[in-house]
């Protein structure tokens, strides 16, 4: 019982770990012509989105964009992050929409 209770720490401990890690890492430098992903989600004559708006808000304090993070990983990323940020749901589901659209 006790041997089950840690390995399910252990994991807990390592998903969180490498959640945060690949949070952190900065993203890779695109080739010459591609726009970023932050300058397709805003354009200088359109408002923000909801989603960019509640990243900047709460997520950007600490952390950029993140550009190659699948939609399942990105999904983690955020319900780990909802809790430790103090998220609402809406505000979850708001910047799912943005970081995997």
């Amino acid at each position: 019982m006790t041997r089950n209770i840690l390995k399910q720490l252990a994991l807990m401990a390592s998903m969180v770990s490498t959640t945060l890690v690949l949070a952190q890492t900065p993203p890779a430098p695109k080739p010459a012509g591609t726009p970023a992903k932050s300058a397709t989600k805003a354009d200088s004559t359109k408002q923000p989105d909801v989603g960019q708006r509640k990243f900047d808000a709460n997520c950007g304090r600490c952390h950029s964009v993140p550009e190659q993070l699948s939609p399942s990983l990105t999904g983690t990323v955020v319900r780990h992050m909802r809790v430790r940020a103090s998220l609402s749901a809406e505000d979850e589901k708001d910047i799912l929409r943005f970081l995997a659209p």
